[in-house]
Formats: C-alpha cells, sequence, structure tokens
C-alpha cells in the first residue's frame, strides 16, 4: 500500500504473470505485497503488519522490517539503473517496536554514487504511524546486467525475454 494519491511505481518483475518474491508481488499468499511511489529522496512504501508477522505479542519481527528496507533499497537500484541488484551487505539499526496493526512508512535513498564496481550504497528509514523514526537501515548492492543472470533465475525464455525488455525500458537511454 502506497501513500493516497500517490500513483505507484511499476516494478519491472510485474511483466511476470505469476512472479512469487515475498516482499513486492501481489501473487504470494504469504508476502508482503508492498507497492512503491516516486518520493523526492527515492521511492516510498507504506506498510501495516498484521499478527501473522509479530515476533513478540503485538510487536513486528524486526527482520520483516529488514524484508521491507531491502525491499525498497533494491528496487530503488532497479528502477534508476535497469539493473537487478543483489544485496551484499546489510545493516539495521531499530529505534522503537513496530506495533502490529500500525500503519508505516519506509523511504529508500541511494546515499553514494555508483561506484565503478559495480557497486551501489542505499539507505532506508522506517517511520512509525505517528511519524517517529522507528528502524534505519544501510545497504551495498551489486549492479549486473540481466544478461547476466538470466541463467541463474528460473525463467522460460518467453518470461526471460519479457523481463530483460522490461528492465531496459525501465530508464529510457540507459546503456546496459
Amino acid at each position: 500500500m502506497t501513500a493516497p494519491d500517490v500513483p505507484v511505481v511499476s516494478l519491472p518483475w510485474r511483466v511476470l504473470d505469476d512472479y512469487r518474491c515475498f516482499g513486492c508481488s501481489p501473487h504470494n499468499p504469504f508476502g508482503l505485497g508492498l507497492e512503491f511511489a516516486e518520493h523526492p529522496d527515492g521511492i516510498v512504501t507504506r506498510f501495516c503488519l498484521d499478527r501473522g508477522y509479530e515476533s513478540y505479542p503485538g510487536v513486528v519481527h524486526g527482520g520483516l522490517l529488514g524484508v521491507v528496507c531491502d525491499e525498497a533499497m533494491g528496487n530503488l537500484i532497479v528502477l534508476r539503473t535497469g539493473l537487478v541488484a543483489f544485496t551484499t551487505g546489510m545493516r539495521m539499526r531499530y529505534l522503537q517496536p513496530i506495533l502490529v496493526g500500525d500503519t508505516c512508512t519506509c523511504v529508500a535513498s541511494l546515499s553514494s554514487p555508483e561506484s565503478d564496481a559495480g557497486l551501489t550504497s542505499t539507505r532506508a528509514e522506517i517511520f512509525n504511524g505517528a511519524g517517529d523514526l522507528a528502524a534505519t537501515s544501510s545497504a551495498t548492492y551489486r549492479r549486473v546486467p540481466f544478461s547476466t543472470t538470466r541463467d541463474r533465475i528460473s525463467l522460460g525464455d518467453e518470461e526471460a525475454d519479457r523481463l530483460d525488455r522490461a528492465l531496459t525500458n525501465t530508464i529510457p537511454g540507459v546503456q546496459r
């Protein structure tokens, strides 16, 4: 769920009829179903997790907050570069618990320019429903052309071709 009156950003994965990403797929009945929108700092998603995602009674499991941050940061890189992004390292800092049923916001942004080594550093912040900062994350991702990962992803040729075209069209004019 994104902020009201903010258009949802179309992720390249949506060209796959039945993709099952735990974080952002609408087809995964156990997943989070995150949707993203543009934000002045990068991209944003809103989410509200129920008791199926709790740790201590009434508290969202911190690992799931890591998933939200990883999804936001990784998809930001994909949307900005048209390349697949693999997490190489991630750090979470929890400032206060997120309560079950609280509608929260996660904002992801790039924290450093892309390096020549194919790495990008990102950061994400999660705010609770009252607007208080509840968690922060920083991560590094390796940007990889889809052609490099195509044989490692379980897709048929037709689906792989559709995804490759979608990634290519993510950023017009960017050489991949």
